[in-house]
């Protein structure tokens, strides 16, 4: 189960690792979209986040007054996933909660990854089932490092939202927790101009966005579209200077700084009554002007 699954459709072609669901390559209309994994510097490709998204306060979660380990982004990037369907073009793997799981996170679910590959573009979409007796609370996202330059473009790259949005974002603080106070990004009206150095210090994370869609546009005519379907938050994030930007669709965020509550009562998670299934999707596709 550690050799990469590939997906073909009309002479595009993507790579998914069943280790943590993660897309590793994707090459779209000649362009490849996915930056080339280098352990020296991030050793990972597009980890999956779930149960939860970004960090926690000491690492831990609160479920019923009992602390359990659940730290950064949750722990199904570290699991391996089995095949439920695959055909030529479409991949969906599975994830079931087990012992290890339940030592952190103390629920049962089932919890889908699906990838729908098509000429141009790639669907990727986040399927969580309650398979508890109790209500599941969760938050889940996809973090994919797209490259940067994108198609190998020297002008200067932007993020375009759909809809004017809030220039201000939150400060990330010490041990990832959200602070209060915020920072004004380059953003005026729906562009936001890109330099390595905004990532200097943290992410950039637009919470409760109007628009549902944005585009990283490349300055020469080649864009990533990416269309969000039941994702309120992204996150813009880099090490600086390497070459890729992490576009992370996200249903929730890391811990506020004055959260010190259960993970029911945490902002932004969502709450599944038993039997219940959620469906979160990105879909990515890369555009060129004038096509």
């Amino acid at each position: 189960m550690s050799d990469a699954i590939l997906l073909e459709a009309d002479g595009d072609t993507a790579e998914i690792l069943p280790f943590g669901a993660e897309l590793s390559a994707w090459r779209a209309d000649g362009v490849d979209m996915i930056w080339a994994k280098d352990p020296k510097i991030w050793d990972q490709t597009a980890p999956i986040l779930f149960p939860i998204v970004g960090w926690t306060r000491d690492g831990q979660v609160r479920v019923d007054g009992k602390t359990f380990p659940l730290a950064l982004h949750g722990f199904a990037w570290k699991k391996c996933f089995e095949i439920a369907e695959r055909r030529a073009d479409y991949l969906r793997l599975v994830l079931f909660d087990d012992a290890e799981t339940h030592a952190l996170y103390p629920f049962a679910f089932r919890f889908e990854v699906e990838f729908k590959l098509t000429k141009g573009a790639l669907d990727n979409n986040l399927i969580v089932t309650n398979t508890d007796a109790r209500p599941l609370p969760y938050a889940c996202g996809l973090h994919p490092a797209f490259r940067w330059p994108l198609a190998g473009s020297t002008a200067e790259h932007a993020i375009v939202f759909e809809l004017d949005e809030n220039p201000d974002v939150p400060i990330i603080g010490p041990g990832g927790l959200f602070m209060k106070e915020t920072k004004r990004t380059s953003l005026a009206g729906a562009r936001m101009p890109l330099e390595p150095a905004m990532f200097a210090h943290d992410a950039l994370c637009f919470l409760n966005m109007k628009s549902r869609s944005i585009a990283f546009n490349n300055g020469a005519g080649a864009r990533l579209r990416v269309t969000l379907e039941n994702f309120p938050h992204i996150g813009f994030w880099t090490l600086p200077p390497t070459p890729y930007l992490c576009i992370e669709p996200w249903s929730g965020y890391g811990d506020p700084v004055d959260f010190h509550g259960d993970l029911y009562e945490k902002p932004s998670m969502r709450i599944l009554q038993p039997g219940e299934s959620a469906r979160h999707g990105a879909s990515f596709a890369l555009e060129r002007s004038g096509a």
